[in-house]
């Protein structure tokens, strides 16, 4: 299974009422875009202009900005809020009917009005094609979509879901334009026909240029004239020095943690600043539960009683990242400290040593771990031989990392051929759910081989059905505290997020929340 994020590197949602949100943003035309236009430099790719399809960050940045979902995160918040939509609630008491009425005069960038029927069949597409590198994971509790008149979408659930307006307040909830996207097959010329605050003029290899939308109609108030977004396709040195010489204004999602300690120490004589924000991005050791090493729980204690973190963020990654004890991250709402609380913050051999004896294990433990060269940040091998290290420096392990190509990575983990692999993880949406069900729910996208009927059978339905998303914090603390005893995955870190931008360049700040939506019409250039 391909999800977005995915695993890739670099809120809250509380309080879901079975009433009717109402909008709290400030309406907004495309008439704005009177500033400058801003050149954004990025390592990633867009892997695809089509919603139905893409699903990474690069993608999503993209949708994010192009098209219009019925509900939006607003800078800094927690909670959806209309945006095509111009309220939305359950109708039920058992979040299994979700209806939203869309606002009046929607129209795309090309003219077309934006009517029920396009929501219905944006939707419908994207489940109907289920392309594997795409978001129809994300609603497999979607029964069907009716649309009563042309303003009114109502969306029946299979089971209950009060993460549902979350979901589709991200990328996945992207309009098409029905005239303008086939039912069944994916859009291949590379353009994109949205309604949100920008439209794609043009999309290459190597750049992408977006000038705003007249056609728009949201919450979205815009301070440039249009965006071009470069590709430097990962080669991070590059995207610096175009960076320093003033070729790009904002670089993003790319320059190494040195990169970025380097400017920010000589931010004062190169005219540049970095900014930073909150991030929900965290990082995984990953245990196959079927290996014969790494499925023994002794072994796996003993490697949670052994890790350094605050080592690692200090030593690989330049303190651009904090030590994660749980598998929710600090932000999100049910997070609490359960592997800090079992495992402690400073390594102890003593106890290593002592949950090996309990496994009968008196001899040193042969274990490779398992690394992706780039996928997950440029310093990713340089962790995992820092972590081997810190075993084998206990004197209870031998242990060596090897890294491989990300396409042999992933079939190597879908074949159990790894003991130990790591993981990254970019949230789809801000809510414990998605830290938790796609992890250890029905269709486990680790393919660790853990199951645990209490987590399938009791703890994630139970807070899938709550409304009230705050009354979740107990179920939420019960599985992390199972996961925590039993140790399928041992949480690393969760970043920090950052940009960094030339002078006289501002609005990153509200680009760089928890949410993960990097809003281009914050962004303004003297």
């Amino acid at each position: 299974m391909n999800m977005r994020n995915q695993w890739s590197v670099l809120p809250i949602v509380a309080g879901l009422a079975s009433g009717l949100l109402t909008g709290c943003g400030t309406e907004s035309g495309g008439s704005g875009g009177s500033g400058s236009s801003v050149v954004m430099g990025m390592s990633d790719d867009v892997l695809a202009t089509d919603p139905a399809s893409g699903y990474d960050p690069g993608s999503w940045l993209l949708f994010n900005n192009v098209f219009q979902s019925l509900l939006s995160f607003p800078k800094g918040g927690t909670e959806p809020e209309p945006e095509a939509a111009k309220e939305c609630g359950f109708s039920d008491t058992q979040a299994k009917v979700y209806k939203c009425t869309l606002q009046d005069g929607l129209k795309f960038s090309n003219g077309d009005a934006l009517t029920s029927e396009d929501v219905k069949f944006s939707f419908d597409r994207m489940l109907k094609i289920n392309d594997d590198a795409g978001p129809a994971i994300m609603f497999p509790m979607l029964d069907k979509v009716e649309t009563p008149d042309e303003k009114i979408v109502v969306f029946h659930l299979k089971v209950p879901d009060a993460t549902f307006p979350s979901k589709i307040a991200s990328g996945a909830g992207s309009i098409v334009d029905h005239r303008q996207y086939d039912a069944t097959g994916l859009r291949k010329d590379g353009k994109a026909v949205g309604s949100g605050p920008y439209k794609l003029d043009s999309f290459g290899d190597d750049e992408a240029v977006f000038s705003v939308n007249d056609n728009y109609k949201g919450t979205a108030d815009i301070q440039n004239s249009g965006v071009t977004l470069k590709f430097f396709h990962g080669d991070q040195s590059a995207l610096k020095k175009d960076l320093l010489d003033g070729k790009v204004d904002i670089a993003y999602r790319g320059l190494t943690a040195s990169d970025i300690a380097d400017i920010d120490q000589g931010s004062s004589d190169s005219g540049v600043e970095v900014i930073e924000g909150s991030s929900a991005e965290v990082q995984h050791l990953v245990f196959n539960m079927d290996d014969p090493v790494a499925g023994q729980l002794g072994v796996r204690q003993a490697i949670a009683y052994l890790i350094d973190r605050d080592a690692l963020i200090k030593n690989v990654y330049d303190d651009t990242a904090t030590p994660l004890y749980s598998i929710i991250p600090a932000g999100i709402a049910g997070h609490n400290t359960a592997f800090f609380d079992r495992y402690g913050a400073r390594p102890s051999q003593t106890k290593a040593a002592a949950a090996l004896q309990a496994q009968g294990i008196t001899g040193k433990v042969k274990l490779t771990l398992w690394s992706t060269p780039s996928r997950y940040g440029p310093a990713t091998d340089q962790e995992l031989k820092a972590i081997a290290g810190q075993l084998n420096a206990s004197g209870l392990f031998d242990a060596d990392v090897k890294s491989v190509d990300y396409a042999q990575y992933e079939k190597d983990i879908a074949d159990g051929k790894y003991g130990v692999y790591v993981k990254g993880w970019v949230p789809d949406y801000p809510d414990a759910d998605n830290f938790t069900a796609p992890f250890f729910g029905a269709g486990n996208v680790l393919s660790n081989n853990y199951t645990n009927s209490t987590i399938t059978g009791t703890l994630i339905p139970r807070t899938a059905a709550q409304s009230d998303r705050a009354a979740t914090d107990n179920d939420f603390g019960k599985l992390q505290d199972i996961v925590a005893a039993q140790l399928p995955v041992l949480p690393v870190w969760q970043a920090k997020q950052y940009a960094v931008a030339r002078e006289g360049v501002y609005g990153l700040e509200y680009c760089l929340d928890a949410s993960t939506v990097f809003r281009f019409w914050e962004l303004s250039k003297d």
